[in-house]
């Protein structure tokens, strides 16, 4: 890729609506479609349509249609992520900047790692599927598969997990069973990124033109997937040790990698947790079987525990219901419940500090309100005395 200033970035066809000759970067997902959004929101100044490929400390990497930018962050309202559409032109100084960010179709979020944190960190926007990595040559997390499902579901992208490392293992038709099982209705590949099976599989879940993005733990095999499926090396793979199958990060920050065919790659590094951020959507997709068990418990406001005619604990007892399951359902609601106290209690302190500024400008106002009627009577009171004073002395003569 090379990097090179803006030079008009075709503002002959920048004209709303005229998606022919719209210019876009066509290697990193710019279809027809994406070109309609950009003519259903125009902003001004913007001549051209480009696409977030990674975001570094003090710059924005971008492309655009005949050219890859650094560019500086935008002067204000929302911070870019990695794959957003945005809109080019130039700033007043005549430089290639961004000008505007198109609204997302779909942004993949995780509450930031810090524990007492309420706020959200953006992984990655404007993808389609969302790939969750389990490699077979390791134990299968059962609680972080449905954690990072969850997550998938919720961003508006739609999940797929894809087993990698299959050559390396006896067990992967086992680990397949039980992925099968846990996933609730997702999508299943299995892939060797060695042998190169599972790949045209895996590529046929795009759309024409759209974004996957690789979630899963150090070591996981995702580097040499994002190889195989580039056909060149574009990501340093790294050893997993023995003892506890881990690897080190080889990925270090979000990137867009153009696939062969027009599709586009979103790598990232591999995350130890997946804090939720907000997950409703996600978590009733993931767990919609529970909810017509709640439905069928004899009480409407169970609490699944030791009332009688519960149809959930009646499903743990039948077998119906995994108890790990169950478990793992609690826990994530637990830590949605927690994060929403904590979000509620950030707009109670807002909300204190919002009605705090308008009591005190209320007060100044009726303070200054008050003056000025004093003030008023205080002149009218003069001005009746002295007419009174006035008349009295004229009688007095």
């Amino acid at each position: 890729m090379t990097t090179s200033s803006l030079a008009q970035p075709g503002a002959a066809g920048a004209t709303p609506g005229n998606t022919n000759t719209f210019p876009g970067p066509a290697g990193y997902g710019f279809t027809p479609a994406v070109a309609e959004r950009f003519a259903a929101h125009p902003v001004p100044g913007g001549t051209g349509a480009g696409r977030v490929i990674r975001v570094d400390r003090n710059r924005v990497l971008v492309a655009a249609h005949n050219a890859t930018l650094h560019l500086a962050y935008p002067g204000g309202g929302e911070l870019p992520a990695t794959g957003d559409w945005v809109w080019l032109g130039a700033n007043t100084a005549g430089e290639p900047a961004i000008t505007g960010i198109l609204p997302r179709h779909s942004e993949l979020s995780r509450k930031r790692a810090f524990e007492s944190s309420s706020d959200s960190q953006v992984l990655g926007a404007n993808i389609d599927i969302v790939g969750v990595v389990v490699p077979v040559d390791r134990p299968l997390t059962h609680n972080r598969l449905e954690r990072t499902l969850v997550a998938a579901w919720d961003s508006g992208a739609t999940p797929l997990v894809i087993i990698t490392k299959a050559d390396l293992a006896d067990i992967a038709d086992d680990v397949v069973g039980k992925v099968v099982l846990q996933a609730a209705g997702v999508a299943v590949v299995t892939t060797s990124a060695e042998q190169g099976d599972g790949l045209d599989e895996l590529l046929g879940h795009l759309p024409a033109g759209g974004t996957l993005v690789l979630l899963g733990p150090s070591g996981a095999g995702k580097s040499t997937l994002i190889n195989a499926l580039a056909g060149v090396d574009i990501q340093e793979t790294g050893t997993v040790r023995a003892g506890d199958g881990k690897g080190r990060h080889t990925t270090t920050s979000r990137e867009l990698v153009p696939l062969p065919g027009g599709a586009v790659l979103m790598d990232t590094p591999g995350v130890r947790g997946y804090g939720l951020f907000d997950a409703e959507t996600g978590m009733e997709e993931m767990f919609g079987d529970l909810d017509e068990l709640f439905r069928q418990c004899r009480f409407s406001d169970c609490a699944h525990g030791r009332e009688p005619g519960c149809a959930v604990q009646s499903a743990i007892a039948d077998g119906a219901l995994d108890e790990r399951r169950w478990a793992s359902y609690l826990k994530l609601q637990r830590e949605l419940a927690a994060l929403a106290r904590r979000h509620d209690a950030a707009a109670r302190r807002a909300y204190a500090r919002e009605w705090q500024q308008k009591i005190s400008a209320g007060g100044k106002s009726q303070r200054s309100a008050e003056r000025d009627s004093h003030e008023a009577a205080e002149r009218q009171r003069e001005r009746s005395g002295g007419k009174g004073r006035r008349g009295t002395a004229r009688r007095g003569r």
